[in-house]
């Protein structure tokens, strides 16, 4: 399957008690999406709570999910920022070995217009060794890429492979599909709506719950990219409550619960994200439970 279509999985960090990184329980989960279908990985992206990480603490997140991968998935590195200077020196210094591909965020607080986007792009594009993955999550970042934006840069930049897009939006997701070369890859940032985004012809997901349910999420999205859109909707809708709950609270709130209640990790956040509140925490039980 080529490279970065299909499931990939936005890693949690997780936690010891005294909130120190459990490379343990890091290593077990990276083990556990290989042996349930996962097709590759994401590192230090938001669900990552990489802002709360520290330099020394990426390294030694970055260096457990390779040592446990052992070079059985594609990796992708969560590089990115609000200010390019800081994202392309990191890009010409970081120790890039054992990644496939960079997933840059699009600069955040300072909401630039799309000439802005653009132009921080194309200096992320010229200083990065690796493919660069666009991410689009205006939620977070406060502002939008525009598909006009995103197409502007995915035939200016030629190692602007693709966009993990998170906007929400269906109507913006087909507009982009419809856009971008055939061979740019729009993924999607949304777990609800990742069936309808690769029926529109999207190429798949990097997912939250995909962690917490992976071989499930794997056979649905394997399914709608093969048109047996029956069997890919019928899963959706298995899945689809659990989705609704790990983010009623905030990533990585939810799935962070879920995965506690599944005996893989401590469930441990660090502020300022706190844990699921006691009644959420009872309906994922719930809810996996009775899956």
């Amino acid at each position: 399957m080529e490279a970065f279509v299909g499931t990939g999985v936005a890693l949690i960090t997780p936690f010891k008690k005294d909130l120190t990184v459990d490379t343990d329980a890091l290593g077990n989960l990276v083990k556990n999406q290989i042996e349930n279908g996962i097709e590759y990985l994401v590192v230090l992206g938001t669900t990552a709570e990489s802002a709360t990480l520290t330099s020394e603490e990426k390294e030694l997140v970055k260096n457990t999910v390779k040592d446990a991968n052992a070079g059985k998935l594609p990796l992708v590195l969560g590089v990115g920022g609000n200010s390019t200077s800081a994202v392309t020196e990191e890009l010409r210094t970081a120790d890039l070995e054992g990644f496939d591909a960079i997933l840059s965020v699009s600069p955040f607080y300072n909401k630039p217009t799309q000439e802005g986007i653009f132009r921080h792009f194309k200096e992320v594009s010229i200083a990065s060794p690796l493919p660069v993955i666009l991410y689009n999550v205006p939620g977070r970042t406060a502002s939008n890429i525009l598909p006009e934006t995103v197409n502007r840069i995915a035939r200016e930049c030629k190692n602007v492979i693709g966009v993990k897009e998170a906007a929400g939006d269906m109507v913006q997701a087909m507009k982009l599909i419809s856009l971008v070369p055939k061979d740019f890859k729009v993924i999607s940032g949304d777990d609800m709506i990742t069936l309808p985004m690769i029926l529109a012809g999207g190429k798949g997901v990097i997912s939250v719950i995909g962690q917490g349910l992976p071989k499930e999420f794997f056979n649905m999205v394997r399914a709608g990219l093969e048109g047996k859109v029956t069997d890919a909707y019928e899963l959706h809708y298995k899945i689809a409550p659990s989705i609704e709950l790990i983010f009623a609270e905030g990533n990585p709130a939810g799935i962070k619960t879920l995965l506690a209640k599944k005996g893989m990790i401590s469930n441990y956040l660090r502020l300022p994200l706190v844990e699921a509140s006691e009644s959420l925490t009872s309906r994922i039980n719930s809810f996996i439970d009775n899956f």
